[in-house]
Order: C-alpha cells, then sequence, then structure tokens
C-alpha cells in the first residue's frame, strides 16, 4: 500500500497496536509508522497504549512501541509519555535504555521543555557500562550541541575523557565534531585537543576517522590562528594528509580531501598554495562535483603572478566542456577570481576585457547578465581602461547580430546592454560615433528584449547629444540637420514597441529630438543645453542603499494613504466561500464528449500545421524500422561549412596577445627595477653576491592601471540595516535552551497521577501503625528530593569552574575563591570528573546500584542502617534547629561544606584565599605566579604569571628567561638556544595587567627547587624610553606537580590496604584554626580532596601529574594536629609533608 491514502484504516491501525499477540502488535506498529502523522485524528487514542506497551515486561513490546513511537511522535504525545520514557532510560535491559536514549532526541524536539529535566540522566548515560547505550547517548547530545554547542561546553571534560578512552571509531568521529563546533566558543579548548587529535591522524588507518580529525584540527586551528605561534607543523601535517585523500582513486575521498582543503586555504593559504599542480590536476576529473570543488580551491589560490596562467587553463576547460551547467559555472568562477577584493590581483585590465570579450563566444550560457555587470564595473571603477573598453564595445555593437541570436533570458546577448551603455556614457572616446549609432538604431535592434532596447533608446540619446556637441563646434550644421533627421526617421520603431519602457523613453526622446530639429531650423545652437540633460558620470550604488535611506519624520510607512472603503452589511452576511463554491460546482461539469469525425478532423488538422512549421522537430521513425534502415558510417552526408562567416569577431583582440605584453612589461620593469638597486649599490659601495637572483612577489609587480573608485555610493544619514531574522520555522531554534540554570518547579515533567481527595483522619487511625508508616515514607521522600536539589544546584554552580579548571585556567590573584574540594562521594555520580582514578564506567555503575539498593533498604527498615549513617541519624536527632538553619544560609556557605562527608556542619566562614604567590616587585612591574599541572602531560607543567604594571610608563617589548637546571627547563620557540627569552605575548598599558603562561619541562617531581631568572622590558613615558629588567626566583614546590583528584572511599581502601606506598607522619602544636578551615587550607594550597570525614579526623587524596597516589590522614586534637601520609615515593612524601607542616604552622 505504499503510495496509496490508507487514512481511513487509522482506527484499525490502532486496534491491531493493542493486539496482546506480539507479531499482530509488530504489524500494527509498522503501519502506524508508514501511515501516521500530525494531522492524523485518531492518533491521540494511541497515549494510554503506546503507555502500557511502554511499561510491559517484554522488552520486544517495548522496542517495537518506542520505535513506532519515535516515527509519529507529536508534541501531545512527547508531552505525555515524556516521562515514561524518561524512566526506560534506567532500565536494567541495555536494548531498552538504548532505544529509550535515541528516541529523546525526537521528544526533545518536539516537546523542548522536556530537556532541561531529561538532560542529568541522559549525561549519565554517557558512562553507561554498555557500549550501545553510551553510543546513542553521545549521538543525541551530539546532534542537540550541533545546533546550540554554547549549552554543552560544560561536558567538554566528559567528551575529551571518552575521546581519549574510546576505540569504537563512530563514537570517536561524532565527538571529534563536536569538538570542531565547541573550539571557536572556548579557544582555549583547542590547545588541549591539538596532541590527542594530532596522535589520531598518525595512528589511525580508517579514512573517515581521518578526515574528521583532520577537519576539527583546521577548526581549532583557526581559532587560536593568533594565539598558538607553532602551529605551522600541524597545518603541514593536514595539508600532507589531504593531499593522500585528494590523490586517492575513491571518488568520496577526493572530494572530502578537497573540501577540507578550502578551509585551509581561508587561514594559511601558503600552505595551500604549493599544491596547485594536484589541484588543476582534479580539473579534469570526469566526476563533475570533483571539478567543481576544484574551481572553488582556484579561487583562493590566485595571486598576481600566477592569474593570467590559472585563467588560461579554465579558459581552455570551457572550450572543451561538455554541458552547460559546468561550463557556466567555470564561467562564472573566471570571473569570481579575476574580480575578487576589488581585482586586487589584475595588473593589466586590457586583458580582462579581453577575456570578458571572449566569454560572449560562449554559446547557450546563462550568464550573460553576470558578464555585462562586469563590462559595465571595470568601466566604471578604472578610468584608464575606458578609451579601450569603448573600442571593443562599439565593436561588440557593430556586430550585434552575431551576439544577439542567442535572446532568452539572461543569454549572452545580455552584454549588448552594457555595450550600449558604455559607449553612450563615455562616448567622448569612440574613434567613429557616427557609425555606431547607426548600429545602434539598425532595425534589427527591436528583436533584443525590452531592457535592453531601452538601454538602446537611452544611450542613444547621449550619442546623439556628443556628436551635435561636435558638429556644432565645427560648425557644420548641415550634418548636425542630417543627425536629427536621422534620429526622427529610426525612433519611431522603438515608439511602436510592446514593452512599456521602451515605448516611454522612445517618445520622450522622439518629441525631444523633433523639438531640437524646429529649434535647427532656426539656428538656433542647442547641444550644450543637450549636453547638460547628461552632465555628471553615474558611480556604482552600493546592494542595500535603498535599505539604509532614513525614514523622515513624521513618515508612518505601515499607516493607510486612503483609508479603505467600509464593506457594507449585505456582504458582510455574504458566505465567504461563495467563489469557492462556484468554482467547485464549474469544476464538476464535464465538456461534451467531441464524436470520432470532429476527433479526426482536429488530428489532420494539426498534423498538417506540424507539418508546415519548420521549427518543431519531426517525430524520429519507430526503433525497429531506425536499425533495419540505419546507413553506415560511409553514407552520412558531409555538409559544407560556409567560411564567409567568420568564427572570431573581426576587430576584437584575443588574450593571449595581452599575456604575452603583460610578460614583457613585468620583464621590463624587472630589468628597471634592478637597474636602480645597482646604481644604489654602487653608491653605498658595498656590492653583495647572488646580485642577479631575484624572486619576484606579488608586492613587487605594479599594475599597468589602478582600480579608481573602490567605495560605493550611498544616501545620506544612512541607516544600518538589520541582520535578517533567523528561519522562524527553524525546528532547532526552541532546543537553544541553557542546561547550566537550576531547574525551576515549573520545568518538572508532567507525571500522571490519580486525584487525591482530602479526608480528615480520625484520632483511631493516626495512632495506627501502619498509617504512621505510611505517613513517614513521603517525609522521607521529600527530605531526599530536597537534599538531591540543594547538590544538583550546587553542581550547577560549580560547572563553570570545573570546565575552568579542566582547562589549566585560574581566577586572578585579587580574587578569593573557595578551595576547589571535589563534591562528596554521592555527587561524583552526577558529576564524572576526567581525572577520577576510577575510570571503568562498570564499576561507576554498581556503585549507583549499591547506593540506590541502601537508599531503599532504609525507606523500608530504618533499622538496618550501616552504622555511619545511624550516627548522621543520631546527629540530626541531636540538632534538628540547626539543620533548619543551615539550609537557610546563603549559596556562599554551601561551598564551604563541600570538603565535608561527615561529620556536623560549621558555620565559621573561611578566610580569602589566592593559588597566586608574590614572585617580584619593583617601581615598575607587580609579578605573581601560580604553577599547575595537567595528568595528560607527565613531564610538564605551566606556570601563570600576572604582570601588573605600577607605573606611569608604557611597559613593552617584555621577555621572560629563566636559567634552566638539569631537571627543570623552559619550552622555548622551535629554533631557540637555551640563553634565548621567552618574549611576552602582550604590552602593558599604566595601571593594567594580564596573564601569560609559560611551560616547563620536568625531569623529576621528587624534590622542590628554585629557578633564577629575569623579566626584561622596554619602559616608555614622555621623557622617552629605558631599558629595565627584574630579577626573580621562581619556586616550584612538591605540592605544584599535584593535581586536585577526586576519589571514592573504597578506592582509597584499596589503596591503603595495597602495601606498595611508603609512610610517614608529622605533628604540629598551638594550632587553634577550627578543623574545618584547617581542611580547606590544606585542600586548597596543596591540592587535595576530601574522601572521607568523621568528626576531627579527616582522609584526603591527591594525585602527581606523574601518577604518584598521595593518601593523608589528618588529626586534630586539642590544640594540636598531626599528619599521616602514605606515597608511592618516599622522598615526595617526606617533602609534601614538609610543606604541608609549613602551611599549619602559619595558622
Amino acid at each position: 500500500m505504499l503510495g496509496y491514502d490508507i487514512s481511513w484504516a487509522a482506527f484499525n491501525i490502532i486496534e491491531v497496536m493493542s493486539a496482546s499477540k506480539f507479531t499482530f502488535k509488530r504489524i500494527g506498529y509498522l503501519a502506524a509508522s508508514q501511515c501516521f502523522h500530525e494531522g492524523t485524528d485518531v492518533i491521540m487514542l494511541t497515549t494510554n497504549q503506546i503507555r502500557k506497551d511502554l511499561s510491559s515486561p517484554s522488552q520486544y513490546d517495548t522496542g517495537v512501541a518506542l520505535t513506532g513511537l519515535s516515527c509519529f511522535v507529536t508534541p501531545d504525545l512527547a508531552r505525555d509519555l515524556a516521562n515514561d520514557i524518561m524512566t526506560l532510560m534506567s532500565h536494567t535491559k541495555p536494548y531498552i535504555r538504548k532505544k529509550a536514549v535515541l528516541i529523546m532526541y525526537k521528544v526533545f524536539l518536539k516537546y523542548p521543555e522536556s530537556l532541561r529535566p531529561a538532560f542529568p540522566r541522559l549525561k549519565e548515560k554517557l558512562e553507561d557500562p554498555d557500549p550501545g547505550v553510551q553510543s546513542a547517548a553521545v549521538n543525541v547530545i551530539c546532534e542537540l550541541a550541533r545546533r546550540n554547542p554554547k549549552n554543552y561546553l560544560s561536558l567538554a571534560p566528559l567528551f575529551f575523557k571518552l575521546m581519549t578512552s574510546s576505540t569504537n571509531n563512530w563514537v570517536l568521529i561524532k565527538i571529534i565534531k563536536l569538538f570542531g563546533a565547541l573550539t571557536p566558543l572556548e579557544p582555549r579548548l583547542g590547545k588541549k585537543l591539538i596532541e590527542p587529535l594530532t596522535n589520531l591522524i598518525h595512528s589511525t588507518s580508517a579514512m573517515s576517522l581521518l578526515y574528521e580529525c583532520v577537519n576539527t584540527v583546521i577548526a581549532v586551528l583557526i581559532s587560536l590562528s593568533s594565539g598558538m605561534p607553532n602551529h605551522s607543523a600541524s597545518i603541514q601535517l593536514c595539508v600532507q594528509k589531504l593531499r593522500i585523500l585528494i590523490e586517492d582513486s575513491d571518488q568520496n575521498l577526493k572530494y572530502l580531501g578537497l573540501l577540507a582543503m578550502s578551509k585551509i586555504l581561508r587561514t594559511h593559504p601558503k600552505s595551500v598554495q604549493a599544491h596547485k599542480d594536484l589541484v588543476l590536476q582534479c580539473l579534469d576529473d570526469k566526476d563533475e562535483s570533483i571539478r567543481l570543488r576544484a574551481l572553488d580551491l582556484l579561487y583562493g589560490m590566485v595571486s598576481k603572478k600566477n592569474l593570467m596562467e590559472i585563467v588560461k587553463k579554465l579558459m581552455t576547460h570551457v572550450d572543451k566542456a561538455e554541458g552547460t551547467t559546468y561550463r557556466d559555472e567555470l564561467l562564472t568562477k573566471i570571473i569570481d577570481i579575476c574580480s575578487q577584493s576589488n581585482y586586487q590581483h589584475i595588473t593589466n585590465f586590457e586583458w580582462y576585457i579581453s577575456i570578458l570579450v571572449e566569454l560572449t563566444r560562449l554559446e547557450g550560457t546563462r550568464h550573460g547578465h553576470l558578464i555585462a555587470a562586469q563590462m559595465l564595473d571595470v568601466a566604471i571603477r578604472v578610468k584608464a581602461i575606458r578609451r579601450f573598453a569603448v573600442s571593443q564595445m562599439s565593436v561588440l555593437l557593430d556586430s550585434a547580430h552575431l551576439v544577439a541570436s542567442s535572446t532568452q533570458r539572461n543569454g549572452i546577448c545580455e552584454v549588448l546592454y552594457a555595450a550600449a551603455w558604455i559607449c553612450g556614457e563615455f562616448s567622448e572616446h569612440l574613434q567613429e560615433p557616427h557609425q555606431t549609432l547607426e548600429a545602434m538604431l539598425r532595425p534589427k535592434v527591436t528583436t533584443l528584449p525590452g531592457h535592453i532596447q531601452a538601454v538602446y533608446v537611452q544611450n542613444v540619446v547621449k550619442l546623439y547629444a556628443s556628436i551635435l556637441q561636435q558638429k556644432e563646434r565645427d560648425s557644420d550644421t548641415e550634418a548636425a540637420q542630417e543627425l536629427t533627421r536621422f534620429m526622427v526617421e529610426r525612433l519611431p520603431q522603438f515608439v511602436q514597441s510592446a514593452d512599456l519602457e521602451v515605448q516611454e523613453r522612445a517618445s520622450c526622446i522622439l518629441q525631444l529630438v523633433k523639438h531640437i530639429q524646429k529649434l535647427q531650423a532656426k539656428e538656433v545652437p542647442v547641444a550644450e543645453e543637450v549636453s547638460a540633460l547628461f552632465a555628471g558620470e553615474l558611480n556604482p550604488v552600493a546592494p542595500k542603499a535603498q535599505k539604509k535611506v532614513p525614514v523622515p519624520e513624521g513618515l508612518d510607512l505601515d499607516a493607510w494613504i486612503n483609508e479603505p472603503p467600509s464593506d457594507s452589511e449585505s456582504e458582510d452576511e455574504m458566505p465567504k466561500a461563495i467563489f469557492h463554491d462556484e468554482e467547485q460546482r464549474h469544476t464538476k461539469q464535464q465538456p461534451p464528449k467531441a464524436d470520432e469525425e470532429e476527433l479526426a478532423r482536429r488530428r489532420e488538422a494539426r498534423k498538417q500545421e506540424q507539418a508546415n512549421n519548420p521549427f518543431y522537430i519531426k517525430s524520429s521513425p519507430s526503433p525497429q524500422k531506425r536499425y533495419q534502415d540505419a546507413p553506415g558510417v560511409e553514407h552520412i552526408p558531409v555538409v559544407q561549412i560556409d567560411l564567409s562567416v567568420p568564427l572570431k569577431v573581426p576587430g576584437l583582440p584575443t588574450s593571449e596577445q595581452y599575456v604575452k605584453l603583460e610578460e614583457e612589461r613585468r620583464h621590463q620593469q624587472r630589468l628597471e627595477k634592478d637597474r636602480r638597486k645597482k646604481k644604489r649599490k654602487e653608491k653605498k659601495g658595498k656590492p653583495r653576491r647572488h646580485s642577479s637572483l631575484h624572486t619576484e612577489s606579488d608586492e613587487d609587480i605594479a599594475p599597468a592601471q589602478q582600480v579608481d573608485i573602490i567605495t560605493e555610493e550611498m544616501p545620506e544619514n544612512a541607516l544600518p540595516s538589520d541582520e535578517d531574522d533567523k528561519d522562524p520555522n527553524d525546528p532547532y531554534r526552541a532546543l537553544d535552551i541553557d542546561l547550566d540554570k537550576p531547574l525551576a518547579d515549573s520545568e518538572k515533567l508532567p507525571v500522571q497521577k490519580h486525584r487525591n481527595a482530602d479526608t480528615s483522619k480520625t484520632p483511631e487511625k493516626e495512632d495506627m501503625p501502619v498509617t504512621e508508616k505510611k505517613s513517614k515514607k513521603p517525609k522521607k521522600k521529600e527530605k531526599k528530593h530536597k537534599e538531591k536539589d540543594r547538590e544538583r544546584r550546587k553542581e550547577k554552580e560549580r560547572k563553570g569552574e570545573d570546565l575552568d579548571f579542566w582547562l589549566s585556567t585560574t581566577p586572578p590573584p585579587a580574587a578569593a575563591p573557595a578551595p576547589p574540594t571535589p563534591p562528596p562521594t554521592g555527587c561524583l555520580e552526577e558529576e564524572p570528573r576526567v581525572n577520577a582514578v576510577i575510570t571503568a564506567p562498570e564499576e561507576e555503575y554498581e556503585e549507583s546500584k549499591r547506593q540506590e539498593q541502601d537508599e531503599e533498604e532504609e525507606e523500608r527498615d530504618p533499622e538496618k542502617k550501616p552504622a555511619k549513617h545511624k550516627k548522621k541519624k543520631h546527629k540530626k536527632e541531636e540538632k534538628p534547629k540547626d539543620k533548619k538553619k543551615s539550609k537557610k544560609k546563603p549559596p556562599v556557605n554551601d561551598e564551604v561544606e563541600e570538603p565535608l562527608e561527615n561529620g556536623a556542619l560549621n558555620e565559621e566562614p573561611l578566610p580569602p584565599m589566592s593559588s597566586y604567590s608574590l614572585l617580584a616587585e619593583n617601581s615598575y612591574v607587580k609579578m605573581t605566579y601560580d604553577i599547575q599541572g595537567s595528568l595528560q602531560k607527565d613531564s610538564q607543567v605551566t606556570v601563570f604569571i600576572v604582570l601588573e604594571n605600577q607605573s606611569n610608563s608604557f611597559l613593552k617589548s617584555m621577555e621572560l628567561n629563566v636559567l634552566d637546571s638539569l631537571n627543570t627547563k623552559l619550552a622555548r620557540p622551535e629554533g631557540s638556544s637555551v640563553h634565548d627569552g621567552v618574549p611576552v605575548p602582550f604590552q602593558l598599558p599604566p595601571g593594567i595587567s594580564n596573564e601569560a603562561q609559560f611551560v616547563f619541562t620536568i625531569q623529576s617531581i621528587v624534590m622542590a627547587q628554585k629557578l633564577k631568572g629575569t623579566l626584561s622590558f622596554i619602559a616608555k613615558n614622555d621623557e622617552g624610553s629605558t631599558h629595565e629588567k627584574l630579577d626573580f626566583k621562581l619556586h616550584f614546590s612538591c605540592t605544584s606537580y599535584l593535581i586536585t583528584t577526586p576519589c571514592y572511599s573504597d578506592a582509597f581502601a584499596k589503596l591503603l590496604e595495597s602495601g606498595d606506598l611508603s609512610m610517614s607522619s608529622i605533628k604540629v602544636d598551638g594550632i587553634n584554626m577550627s578543623f574545618q578551615n584547617l581542611l580547606a587550607k590544606i585542600c586548597f594550597y596543596h591540592h587535595f580532596s576530601v574522601v572521607e570525614r568523621v568528626d576531627s579526623c579527616a582522609s584526603l587524596y591527591s594525585r602527581s601529574i606523574q601518577g604518584h597516589h598521595v593518601c593523608l590522614l589528618v588529626k586534630k586534637g586539642e590544640k594540636s594536629v598531626s599528619v599521616d601520609g602514605k606515597c608511592g615515593d618516599a622522598t615526595l612524601l617526606s617533602n609534601l609533608l614538609e610543606e604541608v607542616k609549613a602551611t599549619l604552622a602559619k595558622c
């Protein structure tokens, strides 16, 4: 039944969908997926049936319901079933989870309000143990992010983890595409992506993955074009890989290679120009799409040196091109290449005019208007070329019968429009103006399209005014009167034109000429007055000039000029569809059937008309007869060509002779330049070797003619035009939702509920134990939901900080951030970190399952809780009022509570802390610094130095140099020696601060060390410039090599039980600070995270950039603190504990 309307069977399809047998149900859903749509009336009846199938114990019933629903989901179905589908995302069967995740994309499109409440669960599926579910979640999120990437920037760390750990090429392609969309929004992300993407390019053998990696590297390098100096190696790598794709025999790979090469061309044209030979070879490819892609590349590869060569190659392809589509595209590309950036690559405009004239010989082109526009533009903008252009256009007008053979719209006859306009506007350059006037007034001109005839008429009078002025200047009165009589004779043919514009112009001009004829009879000079009608030049006007005209004050363009007449009452009472009904009645009447004699008579008349029509193509004989009577090759008749008609228009020069002339001109320029250089060197007396070797650059080639008019005219007080609005019918516009905002109560998904009647309870019922149990359960759920909402709000507030932390950025030293400690263990499931110790998704999934089971057991039997939960309950029972107070605290204090996992809350506020330390300072500049490492690079750390100008001078040419040690070395630009400094990529006006980043390579991290360094700069003020320097000592502590890494309590216990760690301890007396603030200082200054805390005892964890695990146990006594530590390296541990001891001594 495909292709037939079966909407009449919609109700029967619903009946089959509700069958209990799976085979019938599957057929019903298949039929519904083929014929149901948003306009189906009975689709609302399927809601309950689909909900029932979604909750079926059979996974196949649920699967077929999800598959069918994805094809005919409507906004109403999406709203009613969103909660049920979201529940299935946590189903025990991966088959159902995968389908539920995939259909959520269709639900989001139809019901965008479900995106925010469903997104946290969708995000959890990124770490699902089943690879199919994980791939489905990646697919959905990447499709959402492709349309609105800025809303998914906070997921970058999670996707980076998936990209570096996944082996599924399909998932990698999706993630890499997403990073390509995110990079322009966050350039820092590109710096992290370069290395893993480059590794994938080197290692992968899959061409699809290779292409996506190259594509994303190109996007990264475009976003980092100013901030990343050493990216030429990456560009060369991409170009080399793309050359491999282009040289491949697979047409698809060749096309993709050319497509990616065009993206590199926009920012790095020199890297692509080296492969010009390969791109020109693609012009000979049999695939038209590849030829078109190669044409797009040539647009960006041209320069002053190779423009003529490339256009010559394209002109040969124009002659050989088969099919008008590709030939028209070649023509368009030739013009685009030559005219780009106000003709900056053209050095000889006579050559370009000859190219345009050669293009007029093309038959059947649809771009005659484009050629005409170029002729006009060049003649107007380049004043030096007008004489040559007028001479060429006059020849075209004289041979108009050859060009005007094709009179279709936008055909090659459009060039006559430009030719007539140029000869009329710049008539002073014509050699034989009278001959051109006669050519423009020939009777055959009336066969041209109306708009061309109108331009002919308008410019004939300009030409007439010019000739008339010349005749009067020569006092040749008879010739002037003869010219006027000639105009009066020829203009009536235009007055009789069927085109109104031609009629109007011809009538006006004819009356003008007749009036001139009367004045000439009285011997009155009229040439000056006629010429004054066309004084001034017509300059190019901007495309949106009309749109930018300001509306005069007091003018309302939307107001009626005349109020429309009000309809009478009798007309109002008439039915609106009266004409529609008449039309329907009229269409139902069938024409009377003609008899056989009438049909035969009509048939004979039609055949007779076709036989006498010379333009009618006669039908070919039947196939059988054609094959039997087909003559051989030797019997094909040969027709002699009449060579009296020239194949080329006489009087028009070819472009090849101008190529030779241009080469000679450039050669003379080079010789003249070398001669001047020799004279200069002889005067200086310092001759140099290899002076004859000279490589010509684009700047060295001086054009023969300059473009005089560059800007376009705009109206006075022009207003900036508004940008075009986005498409209101775009289905993805509604999904542009900020996912970082807290979820409001109004945004929760609708859930189907029974109506609860308000009944008053009796005291007897309240005393019953069963009802007591039921009344406690919703309270527990309510408390649990409140706690989850509070944790979710904290998570939303931390998202930006987590992304910044992952991207290795820190706040300025003036800020006082809270300690960057991780959330408790329960929150780690909702917000996965890239650098987590337990990276296997199966273990995280099992952990979440265990916690859910514990919560369910607590609800069923409170006495079966673990020991630590009893302590929590005891604390809550002791201080219920304190808990209420803590809920009402402002959100600032919520961040203070983050390091806590067990134990009471402390209301004492944290002191301001900053990770930046003073490096050096003088009267000019103040330097503060911070050191951070990365788990991705085990032998590198980044030093962030904030430079603040404290003087009234302008600081420039800043350069930082450090004396390297055997262990630690400053990463310098390629080609630099160990004694060279690293330039600071900015300048500092007075009172301004900015941050610079410097990378150091580290061999061993177990010992702290100091490096001597110098910052040199130039201080410029009103009195002059002075060279200054500031010495400093850069301290690399062992803490600098640690990275704050979350850790689960069970993984922490296994680590301690392994027995592979060395142990050490310290004790500090005289500590009066609260344990809460003490932990915050240790975590903030030494990059630790809290694993677990009970009363005045806490377990802390961190990890070094080289993978050393560091575990601390901090215990607080009355006025002392003891710290026990375990680490894989004893030297590193002892040095770390000494640094912790120094921090505690300041408390």
